[in-house]
């Protein structure tokens, strides 16, 4: 009975025995950004190579904007953060501190070295497979860079 309507929902069809599944019912769970650009990788080289470039440029732009604004912030709150304890408004346990900051980074040092390998290959594949829209890209995030 369940199949029935599974077999219903996704219009599958029997064909020399192979069964083919229509998930096209499904892309209305695609956000509005995936409705609109599709899979670039099936685009054009020249649209690739633009949505590369834009999106690279605003990256790029971003990157430095968000980058200041976050070496401000951070900076300030530690001089704060230094005042406030020299002036005795709070005690900082520092050895807790570095105990819990040695045990985060041994914790990332592990699932680094656990997750570089395939994030490696996912990303040499994906550059292989969309030489156009990565190398765009690339050269969008220097200029955004720049600007």
């Amino acid at each position: 009975m369940a199949y029935r309507k599974i077999k219903k929902y996704f219009k599958m069809e029997d064909r020399e025995g192979l069964e083919v599944i229509d998930l096209s019912r499904l892309r209305g769970n695609q956000s509005t950004f995936q409705k609109i650009m599709g899979d670039v990788s099936k685009k054009s080289a020249a649209q690739q190579v633009v949505i590369g470039g834009a999106t690279g440029w605003v990256s790029g732009y971003l990157f430095i904007k968000v980058g200041k604004i976050a070496a401000i912030s951070l900076g300030t709150t530690l001089i704060l953060f230094k005042l406030a304890q020299h002036q005795g408004y709070i005690n900082i346990n520092w050895r807790r501190v570095n105990q819990h900051m040695d045990e985060a980074r041994r914790t990332l040092e592990r699932e680094a070295v656990r997750q570089y390998p395939q994030m490696m290959d996912k990303a040499k594949k994906f550059v292989q497979e969309n030489m156009f829209l990565a190398t765009s890209f690339a050269g969008g995030f220097f200029i955004g860079l720049a600007f």
